[in-house]
């Protein structure tokens, strides 16, 4: 349970879409504060964000070659065993001689103070290339994500660089992985009713139990995360603790997959988040159910169930030291802040921070007696701004990467005036996501909801007259509510 998410910074909104971090094996001469694998290869650790860092060449050594940080960027360990580091073919390009369709990720400055909103996007047109030659002398291109360029425009990069590859990996439409979520979906909420119902029997914990629930939120994530969570996003829970639960943990697996870690190190991960807030069963129901700011002694009594969870979890005789670790930290905060120690930094261990960043998250989205909850847009803002303060930065910014800038379950309004809810992510242009349009253009409901593809959406086959999203709206706004009207 988060009861820090309304402290405000005032940063500005910046995507950090082509920004890819891994988390590296801490130097063997310091304490092993993240227990990763990988990191070390010709690289350098970051002391200050606890992320590894490796050469921006195409093809990574193993030896142990030094490495200037003016020539690091940051990479991605693919997942699974036996992978290796990811290949990530950059060229340097002089403004002069950018066209439509190349992806800009990297600029020779900072993104800082640019008018760029997204940290990487692609260039749809005359007007982002004029922006760029107003502050920038040339910008680095990933070929990957680049789409219908001439080959001999990226033929300035480095040596024996292929071609670029604009493939898109296949996957399974949202629509149609919408059942296989919603077994999962009910076998996990159901699993931790059943935990629940357990510890409020003076019962113990059963780690298959947790388990039972944790596997089919990993499958059906690895199946097609966006299904998973579009369906979470139009079911209305019961009773707020199982769902932010599930929320929960399956948030860190969607975050923990973005950083690349172990199914395993997942595993711990989303039973730590399924868990944490076991110890909310014995704050009494007049205090959860508060319609304002809780008196100290009563924000005092809502603090202590960060104890209690640890006592339940221990009274089980369960050992996972991830997972205590999970339950006893996850309302820690990057600047000290946090409780029950004030741990800072790094020295909060990575599934921690993790917990802390998806429980605050998905309280903001939440309704809760005190507030109502916030838009899913906003709620990234609010977590942008305590960049630094409540959170890493470098985590949040991986955070905002994996959700997209509208994620799914948002409410948003069209340049056509018709509203919508997003479906599905695209993992590349993060502006143009699958939607169901809910209205027409004059707000009035529609009978039938359409999905739709903005990559597909072309009213008269012109770029420029595209459907466009031009906000997000509030939970609620026009008097809609996609979970009273889908589901």
């Amino acid at each position: 349970m988060d009861d820090s998410s309304r402290r405000d910074g005032g940063r500005r909104l910046a995507m950090a879409e082509p920004v890819s971090v891994r988390i590296g094996r801490r130097p063997a001469t310091s304490p092993p504060l993240l227990r990763r694998r990988g990191g070390d290869e010709g690289g350098r650790y970051s002391e200050r964000t606890g992320l590894a860092f490796i050469p921006s060449s195409r093809h990574v050594s193993s030896s142990n070659s030094t490495c200037c940080p003016a020539s690091c960027r940051p990479v991605s360990w693919g997942a699974g065993p036996g992978k290796q580091w990811m290949q990530i073919e950059e060229r340097r390009v002089e403004v002069d001689q950018l066209r439509a369709g190349m992806f800009v990720c990297r600029l020779d400055r900072d993104w800082v103070g640019t008018p760029f909103l997204l940290q990487g996007f692609l260039v749809e047109g005359e007007g982002e290339i004029e922006q760029l030659k107003r502050c920038c002398r040339h910008v680095f291109i990933d070929v990957e994500k680049s789409v219908d360029v001439d080959e001999g425009l990226l033929a300035s990069g480095p040596a024996g660089a292929g071609a670029p590859s604009n493939t898109a990996r296949p996957r399974v439409d949202v629509l149609a992985a919408v059942p296989h979520a919603a077994s999962a979906l009910e076998r996990a909420t159901a699993g931790v009713a059943e935990i629940y119902s357990i510890l409020r029997e003076g019962g113990r914990i059963d780690r298959r139990v947790a388990d039972a629930v944790v596997q089919p939120i990993m499958g059906s994530l690895a199946r097609h995360p966006d299904a998973f969570f579009w369906l979470q996003a139009l079911r209305k829970h019961d009773d707020y603790a199982y769902g932010h639960a599930v929320n929960c943990s399956a948030l860190s697996v969607a975050l923990g997959r973005e950083l690349g870690l172990e199914e395993s190190e997942l595993a711990d991960i989303a039973a730590g988040c399924l868990l944490m807030d076991i110890g909310m069963i014995h704050v009494p129901a007049e205090i959860l159910a508060h319609g304002g700011p809780l008196p100290a002694d009563q924000r005092h009594i809502v603090r202590e169930h960060v104890q209690t969870s640890a006592a339940l979890y221990a009274a089980s005789g369960l050992h996972d030291v991830a997972v205590l670790e999970i339950i006893q930290g996850h309302h820690e905060r990057h600047d000290g802040s946090g409780y029950p120690a004030g741990t800072v930094g790094t020295e909060i261990p990575l599934h921690c921070r993790i917990a802390g960043l998806v429980d605050s998250y998905d309280a903001m989205i939440s309704d809760r007696p005190y507030r109502r909850a916030i838009s899913r847009h906003d709620a990234l803002q609010q977590l942008y701004r305590q960049c630094g303060h409540g959170f890493q930065a470098e985590l949040v910014e991986k955070f905002m990467q994996c959700m997209g800038i509208y994620p799914v379950g948002s409410l948003v309004e069209l340049d056509s005036g018709e509203v919508a809810v997003v479906m599905a992510q695209n993992r590349v242009r993060r502006l143009r996501p699958t939607l169901m349009l809910l209205t027409d253009a004059s707000k009035a409901l529609r009978d039938q909801f359409i999905p739709v593809d903005l990559m597909l959406a072309d009213r008269k086959a012109l770029p420029e007259s595209r459907l466009k999203i031009i906000r997000g709206l509030e939970p609620g706004a026009y008097g809609l509510d996609p979970r009273e009207l889908y589901l």
